[in-house]
C-alpha cells in the first residue's frame, strides 16, 4: 500500500473509533436513564398495591356499615 492509502485507512479508522467511543458513553447514559426508569415503575408497582390493599380494606368497612345500618341483606 502506498503512504497515501494507509494514511487515508488510518483517517478512516480513527473515525470509526472515535463514532464507537461517543456510542459507547451514549449507551452508558441510556443504561443509567433506564435504571431510574426501572426503580420508578417498581415504586409505581409497590404504592398501587398498597392502594389496592386499602381500597380492599375500605370496602369491608364500609359493608360491616352498611349490614349494621340494615341497607344490604345480610
Amino acid at each position: 500500500m502506498s503512504p497515501a492509502t494507509e494514511n487515508l485507512v488510518l483517517e478512516h479508522l480513527r473515525a470509526i473509533r472515535g463514532t464507537v467511543d461517543r456510542l459507547s458513553d451514549d449507551m452508558r447514559d441510556i443504561k443509567s436513564r433506564l435504571g431510574i426508569v426501572e426503580s420508578q415503575v417498581g415504586i409505581l408497582t409497590a404504592q398501587y398495591a398498597v392502594i389496592s390493599n386499602r381500597l380492599d380494606r375500605m370496602d369491608e368497612r364500609i359493608l360491616r356499615i352498611e349490614k349494621r345500618l340494615d341497607l344490604v341483606e345480610a
